[in-house]
């Protein structure tokens, strides 16, 4: 099971607002889920910053990343902890 989770960073809060989208029975559904959501989002041509992440429920670590401000996305290298581009 995966979880496709957008964050929000509001000016003025210390913490993010964090909105599950939807939970996936498998890790490509919710790496799908999440671009479709930057895409809408880009659209909208919001200033806001917003960034997207794919994990297993409640987990503190994202199988995937992608986020409002650039095109890349990037996977956790769970060997190294090391973030890499996709």
């Amino acid at each position: 099971m995966f979880e496709a989770v957008e964050f929000t960073e509001v000016r003025g809060q210390e913490e993010p607002d964090e909105r599950v989208i939807d939970a996936f029975p498998d890790e490509m559904s919710a790496v799908e889920a999440v671009r479709a959501e930057r895409a809408s989002f880009v659209e909208t041509g919001s200033e806001d910053y917003v960034w997207w992440v794919v994990r297993q429920p409640g987990e503190r670590l994202a199988q995937f990343i992608a986020d409002s401000k650039s095109d890349k996305e990037f996977v956790l290298d769970l060997a190294t902890g090391q973030l890499v581009e996709v």
